[in-house]
């Protein structure tokens, strides 16, 4: 069942033809198999066999605990799980006291039947989206050509190589500035970023807790709309496929499509040209509030900064500061020239623009590359910080623009460069309407794909 969907699994498992205790049994000989030790950070096999065994009991009664009930998945290694450390990609955390409890998202997931195989590999303390971890080494993207060595994104980046790998259907991330989009970009999978308060956040190991959300990484959009609605206690997701004929969507004509790779560029054209062929609305629209965005971040600084160095104060002004990825202390300690008045602000900002840009998209859905660039060769990014800070940057800008406004956002492959690198196609909606974009995801993903 490598490569299976979720939504292909739970099928096979409804209709007897699977097992859950044969699906993670093979889970863990595919781990063995891919021979990539930086993809787990801890492959928790004792509870998966529970975990799977149980299920197998439930499904023989008749009596399944959720739709997706059997089905393996991963955690980034920032969500708690009972009784022991959690990371966040980190070894400064390992003498943390292991936790007493599950995440309440997993603690849900758990109840659901969903098989928990252990937490995966991100960026330290999910402070970039580049995904290099000098710790647990940096998890490889499986579409690297031959010889070369590409980045996997960040920070979630093992729950986008884990799935792209074709080792668990489904993996929960975190997004602050990109998380779970990036990865699915540069992995060629299907990321969703859901808006604030859509899951709880309490036990998942906070970066910003302003901006801070959560997300699957998967290999379709309807695997991120039936695991998003089991986690919500429904057996079925809140939407449906939406005709691509009724749609409208708007394209930004500034900011984020600047400085695009040519084969980003190409494929966002195509795409959006096989949606208008459907029948889709497409405008070009002005959106200034984009620009005022980065013109603030520029005066100001930033609202993950500032919050990333009060929940790491004591470590990057102490002995730990030696033990933590350098390029993680630096990008933390930048935020030591901000002041209370650039943070209210910022803080100020927010809300307004906010409010602006989802009175300006109306009920339009945002399109644009998830990234500017497809992955690049690691090398030059861990021998040089200004080349990291640099291609940093430039990674995040379009995802971080969408947090900044909360925006919910579904990042769909649409298809590869010239050496095989997929790039991803991003649609985002104002925050609270996640029904009405996974809706059009739906409706357009094969579109998207090409």
């Amino acid at each position: 069942m490598a490569h299976a969907t979720a939504v292909e699994m739970a099928e096979g498992l409804r209709k007897g033809r699977l097992d859950p205790v044969n699906l993670t049994e093979e889970v863990f000989a595919r781990i063995t198999a891919h021979g990539d030790d930086a993809i787990y950070i801890e492959k928790m096999q004792d509870r998966a066999m529970a975990e799977a065994q149980a299920a197998r009991l439930r499904w023989q009664a008749g009596l399944p605990a959720s739709p997706l009930d059997g089905v393996p998945m991963a955690w980034k290694d920032l969500f708690d799980l009972r009784g022991r450390v959690t990371t966040a990609g980190a070894v400064v955390t390992k003498n943390d006291p292991p936790a007493a409890q599950d995440a309440p998202v997993v603690a849900t997931a758990h109840r659901a039947g969903l098989v928990t195989t252990g937490t995966v590999n991100m960026t330290e303390f999910a402070y970039s989206g580049i995904g290099l971890n000098p710790h647990y080494g940096t998890p490889r993207n499986v579409h690297s050509p031959k010889g070369q060595t590409r980045a996997p994104g960040g920070s979630s980046s093992a729950s986008g190589v884990v799935v792209s790998a074709g080792i668990v259907p489904l993996s929960m991330g975190s997004d602050t500035g990109g998380s779970v989009r990036i990865p699915a970009s540069f992995n060629g999978v299907v990321g969703y970023k859901t808006s604030a308060g859509r899951h709880p956040m309490a036990g998942v190991f906070p970066l910003a807790q302003s901006l801070d959300t959560i997300g699957p990484l998967a290999h379709t959009v309807a695997d991120c709309a039936l695991f998003d609605a089991v986690l919500r206690g429904r057996d079925a997701p809140d939407a449906q496929a939406a005709d691509p004929a009724t749609l409208n969507f708007v394209i930004p004509d500034d900011v984020l499509l600047d400085a695009l790779a040519p084969n980003v560029a190409t494929n966002f054209d195509a795409t959006v040209a096989r949606l208008e062929a459907a029948g889709a609305r497409v405008r070009r629209i002005a959106l200034p509030q984009l620009r005022e965005i980065i013109d603030l971040m520029s005066r100001h600084g930033f609202l993950a900064g500032a919050e990333a160095l009060t929940i790491h104060k004591d470590r990057v002004y102490g002995p730990d500061a030696a033990r933590m990825d350098a390029r993680v202390v630096a990008r933390i300690l930048q935020a030591e020239e901000m002041n209370a008045v650039d943070l209210l602000i910022l803080q100020q900002a927010r809300v307004r623009l906010m409010a602006t840009t989802a009175a300006a998209i109306g009920d339009a859905i945002v399109l644009c590359p998830t990234t500017a660039t497809t992955a690049m060769d690691i090398g030059p990014l861990e021998a040089d910080q200004d080349v990291f800070f640099r291609h940093n940057g430039l990674t995040l800008r379009n995802t971080s623009l969408g947090n900044f406004l909360d925006w919910c956002g579904v990042s769909i492959p649409n298809g590869t460069d010239t050496d095989g690198m997929p790039t991803g196609f991003l649609m985002s909606a104002p925050t609270g309407h996640d029904t009405r974009l996974m809706a059009a995801a739906l409706g357009c993903e094969e579109i998207i794909r090409g």
